[in-house]
């Protein structure tokens, strides 16, 4: 069996899908997690000059989304057939999509930019994407792809840890994706890490 350390910040940001792969599947993994002033030494060393890193064996994997597949298909949660396959890798798309946005407002320096942005989040950004993963999740039934967990659904239950963090009702009016956020932190070692983890801004 491989041996696996994920390198990130300590926050959950674009390395808690990896975690939640981790977690869901029982694999065991060093989640180092490095301070802010150890990175102008780290940077260097790393694939592309920034992080998250995955090191497998010692082999470095770089890009968090490449991590989450790679994962995903080591751990049987990348869908059942190269359709489902296809459609895991459309979620994850399109929660890059919304990710986009997220971060938009978060590293606008600009107070009134910054106001606007979140203005249009609360109003227009986060009713599409809630209505979408609604839709997906009526079509469907309990998971988003197939009948089974996988990395799509981690990846939905990540990107909204930093909005229902500040907006806490935010999924009141999405029954299915409330239910489905909920079956997420049911998992036995999900539950246990969210239940200890530092809180952070993202």
């Amino acid at each position: 069996m491989p041996s696996y350390k994920l390198t990130y910040f300590n926050v959950r940001g674009r390395a808690e899908l990896a975690r939640y792969l981790f977690l869901a599947a029982g694999r065991d993994f060093e989640d180092y997690r490095i301070q802010r002033e150890d990175w102008p030494e780290l940077k260097p060393k790393t694939t592309f000059g920034q992080l998250p890193i995955l090191e497998v064996d010692g082999e470095q994997l770089a890009q968090s989304n490449a991590i989450a597949r790679y994962l995903a298909r080591e751990f049987d949660m990348a869908g059942e057939n190269s359709w489902e396959q296809a459609l895991c890798d459309q979620t994850l798309e399109l929660i890059n999509d919304l990710i986009k946005e997220l971060v938009a407002v978060f590293l606008e320096k600009d107070e009134a930019k910054k106001a606007e942005l979140q203005k249009n989040a609360g109003e227009v950004v986060f009713p599409k994407f809630l209505g979408i993963f609604e839709s997906m999740l009526a079509k469907n039934g309990k998971y988003l792809v197939g009948s089974g967990l996988t990395v799509a659904d981690l990846a939905l239950y990540a990107v909204f840890d930093t909005p229902l963090q500040n907006v806490p009702n935010m999924m009141d009016k999405t029954p299915k994706l409330k239910a489905h956020r909920a079956m997420i932190e049911a998992i036995p070692k999900i539950n246990e890490y969210i239940s200890k983890r530092e809180k952070t801004d993202i």
